[in-house]
């Protein structure tokens, strides 16, 4: 689905039978302001795989890159704290996830994680929260939509090193009790 060139959406609604967005649904697209939401991209989106009957995966909840540093900040730009941080994950979470609620089929919740070597990414979410960030994030959004499927999402899983990693963390994130049904390449 491509609102800037449409030329290819007849092939995609004709071809295809699932749909993923590459930035309407990002944290800096759909809530690129800590006082407001900008859903008319993604409402299009979602509408688009309706109208062609497509099973919608929602990209992405969480992520280190494309996500605002407001969200990392309190109103004088120092670092939040835990308990700030979390609030304003769940309420992201439960604000997007939930307005597509029974919608989106799959929500890619958290996306790339990983450094290459298969090490958690030291990013603002994992400094601040700690390593709990991922598997709240997954609580978060099984409660905004509790049958959507839920993956984690990473790209060179085909690597040994990030694979062996991605492994580790779907293991600890399902033994902690995370409702993970997938993982997206």
């Amino acid at each position: 689905f491509e609102e800037r060139d449409p030329r290819g959406n007849p092939i995609i609604a004709e071809q295809f039978n699932t749909i993923s967005p590459e930035n309407v649904l990002k944290w800096g697209s759909v809530h690129p302001l800590a006082d407001g939401y900008n859903f008319g991209p993604a409402d299009r989106y979602v509408a688009f795989g309706e109208k062609h009957k497509m099973f919608i995966i929602g990209h992405c909840l969480v992520w280190h890159s494309q996500t605002p540093r407001w969200v990392f900040q309190n109103d004088q730009g120092e670092p939040l704290t835990r308990e700030a941080l979390l609030d304003r994950m769940r309420d992201h979470i439960r604000t997007v996830a939930g307005r597509y609620k029974g919608r989106i089929g799959g929500w890619d919740v958290v996306n790339e994680a990983l450094n290459e070597d298969g090490s958690l990414r030291q990013s603002p979410w994992y400094r601040i929260i700690g390593e709990d960030y991922l598997v709240k994030a997954f609580q978060f959004a099984h409660e905004a939509d509790p049958q959507a499927e839920l993956y984690y999402n990473d790209y060179s899983l085909e690597n040994e090193a990030k694979r062996k990693g991605a492994v580790e963390l779907i293991r600890k994130l399902k033994a902690a009790g995370a409702a993970i049904s997938g993982v997206g390449l």
